[in-house]
């Protein structure tokens, strides 16, 4: 019985503890909605403006998905249907003037060479996001590889 009782009051004590934790004051911590308290009523959101369509714009690192330079509000991906190919898919990216999507999107994790878009890259927006007039929400000083920088040029 007293092994229950410790054990239950272990238990306890480890449930309670982040609550001890977060109700301290913590100067550092700040939350990116703001001072507004969850019971109060928020504020209008600020609508960013997605960019009208227009080429791509540079991207900020080696190797990643380019972004999105059109608005895809209403596009369906799902498993049976995918918007975005009936566009960037090899047999219709020259009728529609987009860019085809990349050979590795036909490449399972082996690097076997598939004959349809591999299941892992099939939803596009897990990995490319439109173009949004945003700021950044942290500070980033990336820039690249000098390399690479003369050749972008």
């Amino acid at each position: 019985m007293n092994k229950l009782i410790a054990v239950s009051l272990a238990l306890l004590g480890c449930l309670t503890a982040p609550v001890a934790w977060c109700a301290g004051e913590d100067a550092a911590m700040k939350s990116l909605r703001g001072e507004t308290i969850l019971t109060q009523e928020p504020g209008a959101p600020v609508l960013k403006t997605w960019e009208r369509d227009r080429g791509p714009i540079p991207r900020s690192y080696v190797q990643q998905p380019p972004l999105i330079p059109h608005a895809i509000e209403g596009y369906r991906i799902n498993q049976k249907f995918n918007k975005c190919l009936t566009c960037h898919s090899w047999a219709n990216y020259q009728e529609s003037g987009a860019t085809k999507i990349s050979q590795t999107h036909f490449e399972d994790r082996d690097k076997h060479v598939l004959s349809n878009v591999s299941a892992r890259r099939y939803f596009c927006t897990q990995c490319h996001v439109p173009q949004v007039d945003a700021p950044p929400l942290v500070e980033n000083t990336f820039e690249p590889v000098k390399v690479l920088q003369k050749q972008q040029q």
